[in-house]
């Protein structure tokens, strides 16, 4: 497709048209996203536009907006462009700076605005003119690349607008992530003509964008199942002690294609911030895979307490059983029971265990125990995934298939859905998006996703105990369904508590680490506001830059200087203060040590956890 120079700022931009986005403004200032000629709402303004998708049925972009124009919906209609290497959509204000060399009076320069239908919004100086196209106007871009090529004009640069970037937190830009909707639903598939409900899902980007990362390198998720790809490019570099239990061994088996099920599944929760492929709800974490499910008592306990000698922080399994010949004995029970009592230095393992896909009225035995968080499943459309097992016990659902699947990592020896040939075998439409990723779902899918999320709440609050991080997902759901499914204890059979949110659950976890009243130090008066508290500090602009250990987050000043004074002393380290704001209020993140290396705040954080205070690793850069 051709392309189009302009002059912007410094440079110049070579300018490529969408080929499925467009910008439009309507005729009453609403918005556009319910009239039938639109496709999908994409973002709500862009320099004064609506960019959208239209519903093209077979025609070009151009003659798709010229029909668009002729609603009377429409004020103006415009294309969107793209930027050489770069996936940012760009909008023309329809705005054109322009400065016509020294010596062009007035009346030349009116002679050149009218030649291009272009009325002045406001001269400047004798030669700087703010000029708008108007609807006899080419297209604004074009108007301004003409206007450059004429003798009489220094510079001609067209206003456009693009989004920002939000420097708290970098998104990951993993080409996949716009079709993995459980993380973020749109309303639509972006490479299949498939609607979805906007907002059925686990508001996972949210979360990450409140948590200011995408999960703490100090958190570990264990995923038991069975074929893990070692070398898949989403799991490796990030496997970290890995145990066969059938082998005995950390070599985990690779190749038998009886075995793959357990890429996906792990992928869906920790998958790697790679730039290519997909993500995980948490792709900063820790990755423990432990190969070999298994019925055996012996192997059950051997799993589980290998989960607590090994630092597992969040154990994820989606298999068990629902046949009533082989519920779980006591000495099961118990080694569940052990790692969610034990685990994490007392503070327990959390567990999580798919309901199953049955469509029973009771949940795989496993998801029955008091100390696991039984996942269920919903759809895309925020619907019960009628293959989800039901019952009493299940805590929340969280998105999966049902009408439209998910995105997960495929082993490199996976053969796909039996029966099936060419693309059908790994993906529902047959659409190939890789041969490393294949289609996926049900609880075996909903269940990782919701590990991952509980491992973004221990990143943002690590002191919460197993209990206490069920009770968050719990209490943070969002009701869907039918309100009458609901008991007057806000539970439903098939939903639990609601659909998981990632976002209010963070955000929950974060509150409740800044209630975290400070342990009582003698040598301060902790009673800060009566004036009896007094403090010597000097004050340094830190470089946003390197290493240390961030171990709370305050609202209230008087107890950052308590924590500032008593942490400095214990641990003779510089203490670094982050001032941000959340939900409007300013808030006050502690990080001990400035270290030029990773390895040197590790060490740190050893001496501070040898003394009984708690916290995670930090890169400086993060908290700018």
């Amino acid at each position: 497709m051709a392309t189009i120079s302009v002059m912007n700022g410094k440079g110049e931009l070579k300018l490529r048209k969408s080929t499925s986005l467009v910008g439009i403004k309507s005729t009453n200032q609403e918005s556009i996203s319910q009239q039938d000629f639109v496709k999908a709402d994409v973002l709500p303004n862009l320099g004064g536009f609506q960019v959208v998708t239209l519903e093209q049925q077979g025609h070009d972009i151009d003659t798709s907006l010229d029909q668009a124009r002729q609603q009377d919906s429409v004020a103006v209609g415009t294309h969107v462009y793209f930027a050489e290497g770069s996936n940012k959509p760009i909008v023309a204000t329809g705005e054109i700076y322009i400065t016509f060399e020294t010596g062009v009076g007035t009346d030349e320069q009116q002679i050149v605005l009218d030649e291009y239908h272009l009325e002045v919004v406001e001269r400047r100086s004798a030669s700087l003119v703010v000029a708008r196209v108007t609807p006899q106007s080419p297209n604004p871009f074009k108007t301004a690349a003409a206007l450059q090529a004429l003798s009489l004009v220094t510079t001609a640069e067209p206003d456009l607008d693009m989004p920002m970037d939000e420097y708290a937190f970098a998104a990951p830009t993993d080409n996949l992530i716009p079709n993995q909707w459980h993380l973020e639903n749109n309303g639509f598939v972006v490479d299949a003509n498939f609607r979805l409900k906007k907002g059925a899902d686990a508001h996972v980007l949210s979360a990450w964008n409140r948590l200011g990362n995408m999960g703490s390198s100090q958190i570990t998720v264990a995923v038991i199942d069975n074929g893990f790809d070692v070398n898949h490019p989403d799991l490796k570099g990030k496997i970290y002690k890995p145990w066969d239990l059938w082998a005995k061994s950390p070599n985990l088996p690779q190749g038998d294609a009886n075995f793959t099920h357990g890429t996906p599944c792990a992928s869906v929760a920790i998958a790697a911030s790679n730039g290519s492929g997909i993500v995980g709800a948490a792709p900063g974490v820790r990755f423990m895979p432990i190969h070999g499910t298994s019925f055996s008592v012996s192997t059950t306990e051997e799993m589980f307490d290998y989960c607590i000698r090994n630092g597992a922080d969040i154990i994820s399994c989606s298999w068990g059983t629902t046949d009533p010949r082989y519920s779980l004995n006591s000495l099961k029970e118990q080694a569940i029971a052990r790692a969610a009592r034990e685990g994490r230095g007392g503070k327990g393992c959390v567990i999580l265990f798919a309901t199953g896909n049955d469509n029973l009225n009771y949940v795989n035995f496993y998801a029955a125990h008091r100390d696991v968080i039984a996942v269920s499943a919903s759809t895309s459309q925020d619907t019960f995934a009628n293959y989800a097992n039901q019952g009493v016990e299940v805590s929340v659902c969280a998105p999966s298939n049902g009408d439209w699947p998910i995105i997960a990592a495929r082993a490199s020896w996976d053969p796909g859905l039996s029966g099936e040939t060419g693309n059908y075998k790994y993906w529902r439409d047959g659409r190939d998006r890789g041969s490393n990723y294949k289609h996926f779902g049900g609880t075996s899918s909903s269940t990782p996703l919701v590990a991952g999320i509980c491992a973004l709440i221990l990143s943002a609050n690590p002191n919460l105990t197993a209990r206490e991080v069920k009770s968050i997902l719990q209490q943070t759901a969002d009701k869907i369904g039918d309100p009458s499914e609901y008991s007057n204890t806000g539970q439903s059979l098939k939903y639990g508590y609601g659909r998981v949110n990632a976002d209010k659950a963070v955000a929950e976890a974060l509150r409740r680490a800044d209630a975290v009243q400070p342990a009582p130090v003698p040598e301060v008066t902790a009673n800060i506001a009566s004036g009896r508290g007094l403090f010597r500090f000097d004050v340094r602009k830190q470089a946003a830059q390197g290493w240390g250990v961030q171990m709370g987050a305050f609202y209230e000043y008087g107890n950052v200087l308590i924590q500032a004074e008593k942490l400095q002393k214990q641990f003779n380290a510089p203490i670094v203060v982050s001032i941000n704001e959340l939900n409007g209020k300013t808030v006050y993140k502690i990080t001990v040590g400035a270290y030029d290396t990773a390895a040197s705040a590790r060490d740190l954080l050893d001496r501070m956890k040898k003394a009984g205070v708690d916290g995670f690793l930090r890169n400086l850069a993060d908290l700018a």
